[in-house]
C-alpha cells in the first residue's frame, strides 16, 4: 500500500525551536518539513501534501496569522497549530477565530506538543468524512450549501428562522452529509458572525482530556499544565461553539456540560473562579442519541437541552437530483486545484453518478470527482474515468467491483491480493508522474503522500530507472 506517514510542516524563525520540534515529531513517527518564515512556509505548502502546520505567531516577512489565512484558503481542512509567547485569551481568540485548530504557549513540554499534534491529525481524519466548505456563488447554493432538492428546501426554511437566534441546535445525519457546513451557516447568518466560531470534534479528544478541552485549566492543575489555558467555551464567548460527535462525550462529563449550557457558567479544571460566557451551541452527531440514552451512554436531560431545534441532513441517495449540481461544483474545484481543463461531464457518466448509492455521501462523491478529474484525458469526464464500483452499478445498488484478477488457482488469496494491489499502486503512481511531467514533488502532492514516501514507492515498483527525479 502507498505510505500513509503524516507530514508536518514547522514554521518558526527560531532555529533552536525548529530543531527541537523537528526532533520530537520525527521520533513520534512523522515526516517533518522546516521553514524559517511564513513566506518559505507558504512555498512548501504549495509543493507538498501537508497534513498539519505548526507555526509561530510572530515572524518576519509573513506572520503566523497571514500564513494561517493563506493556508486555509488553499486547503480549508488543513489543521494549523499556532505557537505564541503571548498566551492571552485575546491572542488565542484571534488565531482560533481565523481558523487555527489550537495553540501552544511558550514554554511548552513534549507531552503537550504530542497531545495537540495527535488531536489535530485525528480531527482532520474525522473531518474528511464531512464536507467543510462550498463557495456561496455556486449556482443552486443557499447558505453555502449546494442543492435544490425538497429535503434541502425544507432545511433552508428552518435555517432562515433559527440562524439569528440564541437557540441550541442539534444537527443529525450520516457521516459525509455536511453537518459542519450547517453549523457554519447558522453562525455566518447570525448577529454573532463577527465573533468566534469554535469547533470541537469530541471523538478526536481522549476522554481524560475532554474537561480541560472544553473548560480550560489553571496552571498546576495536572502534570504538564505549565501555564493556564482557556477552554473552548471561554474562547467562543460571544460567538458559536460547535460540538461535533456530541455522542462521544463520556457520561461523567455530560453533567458539567449540562450545567454550562443551563447556567452559562463553569470553572476551569483546578480553578475556583466561576466564569460566565455567552455562547450559542450547535451540536452534531451521526449516532442515534435515543438509543444511547436507552443504553445508559447518554443523559436524557442533556439530550432535551440539546434538542431544542433538530435539523436532519438527508443522505446523498435521498437527494440524487442534486448530484449534477454537486458534480459541476467539484469539477470546477478540481480543475483549478489540479490545473486541468475538463469542460463537463458526459450524460452517461452523470447517470451513473445518480444511480450509485453513495454510502460515503458527499465526501465520497468529492473523492470520486477528484480522482476522475486527475486521470481524465478527454474534454469531458466519461464513464471510463469513474471507479469500477460505479461502472458496475445497476439500479441503485452496486455490483462487486471488477478487480481484473483471475480467481486464484495457486498461491492463495493473500498472494493474489498482493499482486493486484501492486498493479493498482503502479498504475496510480505512473499516471500521477505522467500527469506532472515526472515531477516527484507534484506527484506526491497529488497522491497525498510525502515526497520521500513516493520515492521509496517508485524504487519498490521499479519506476525510478530512466525517469530521473524532477523536483522543480
Amino acid at each position: 500500500m502507498l505510505p500513509e506517514k503524516k507530514q508536518v510542516l514547522i514554521v518558526d524563525d527560531e532555529p533552536n525551536l525548529r530543531k527541537i520540534l523537528a526532533a520530537q515529531l520525527s521520533r513520534d513517527g512523522y515526516d517533518v518539513l522546516l521553514a524559517e518564515d511564513g513566506e518559505q512556509g507558504l512555498a512548501l505548502l504549495r509543493e507538498h501534501h501537508i497534513d498539519l502546520v505548526v507555526t509561530d505567531l510572530k515572524m518576519p516577512k509573513v506572520d503566523g496569522i497571514t500564513l494561517l489565512r493563506e493556508a486555509l484558503r488553499e486547503a480549508p481542512e488543513l489543521p494549523v497549530v499556532m505557537i505564541t509567547a503571548h498566551g492571552t485569551v485575546d491572542t488565542a481568540v484571534e488565531a482560533l477565530k481565523s481558523g487555527a485548530f489550537d495553540y501552544l504557549t511558550k514554554p511548552f513540554d513534549k507531552d503537550e506538543v504530542r497531545q495537540v499534534v495527535a488531536k489535530a491529525l485525528k480531527t482532520r481524519q474525522l473531518a474528511e468524512e464531512e464536507v467543510l466548505s462550498a463557495p456561496r456563488d455556486v449556482p443552486g447554493a443557499r447558505f453555502g450549501i449546494i442543492g435544490q432538492s425538497p429535503g434541502l428546501t425544507d432545511l433552508y426554511g428552518v435555517l432562515e428562522r433559527v440562524a439569528d437566534s440564541p437557540t441550541t441546535v442539534l444537527v443529525t445525519g450520516e457521516s459525509g452529509t455536511g453537518k459542519e457546513l450547517v453549523a457554519r451557516a447558522l453562525h455566518d447568518h447570525s448577529s454573532r458572525r463577527t465573533k468566534p466560531f469554535i469547533k470541537v470534534n469530541c471523538a478526536a479528544i481522549p476522554k481524560e482530556l475532554i474537561e480541560s478541552e472544553l473548560f480550560g485549566y489553571e496552571r498546576g492543575a495536572f502534570t504538564g499544565a505549565v501555564s493556564s489555558k482557556p477552554g473552548r467555551f471561554e474562547l467562543a464567548n460571544g460567538g458559536t461553539l460547535f460540538l461535533d460527535e456530541i455522542g462521544e462525550i463520556p457520561v461523567e462529563m455530560q453533567v458539567k456540560l449540562l450545567r454550562a449550557l443551563q447556567e452559562s457558567e463553569f470553572e476551569r479544571v483546578g480553578g475556583i473562579k466561576t466564569i460566565r460566557v455567552d455562547v450559542r451551541l450547535v451540536a452534531a452527531t451521526n449516532r442515534d442519541l435515543k438509543k444511547l440514552i436507552a443504553a445508559g451512554a447518554f443523559r436524557e436531560d442533556l439530550f432535551y437541552r440539546l434538542n431544542v431545534v433538530s435539523l436532519r441532513l438527508p443522505a446523498l441517495r435521498e437527494r440524487a437530483s442534486d448530484i449534477p449540481l454537486l458534480g459541476e461544483h467539484f469539477l470546477a474545484k478540481f480543475n483549478e486545484r489540479l490545473r486541468k481543463h475538463v469542460v463537463g461531464i458526459e450524460p452517461e457518466a452523470i447517470n451513473l453518478l445518480i444511480a450509485y448509492a453513495w454510502p460515503g455521501n458527499i465526501r465520497e462523491l468529492e473523492n470520486v470527482m477528484e480522482r476522475a478529474v486527475l486521470f481524465c484525458d478527454a474534454q469531458k469526464l466519461r464513464i471510463d474515468d469513474l471507479p469500477a464500483e460505479l461502472r458496475g452499478v445497476s439500479g441503485t445498488s452496486a455490483s462487486p467491483p471488477d478487480l481484473a484478477v483471475a480467481l486464484p488457482t495457486d498461491g492463495g488469496l493473500k498472494e493474489h491480493v498482493k499482486v493486484a494491489m501492486s498493479r493498482l499502486e503502479r498504475d496510480l503512481v505512473s499516471r500521477a508522474l505522467k500527469q506532472t511531467g515526472g515531477n516527484v514533488t507534484h506527484a506526491a502532492r497529488l497522491l497525498k503522500i510525502s515526497r520521500k514516501g513516493l520515492q521509496l514507492k517508485m524504487k519498490e515498483l521499479g519506476l525510478r530507472e530512466g525517469m530521473g527525479d524532477k523536483s522543480e
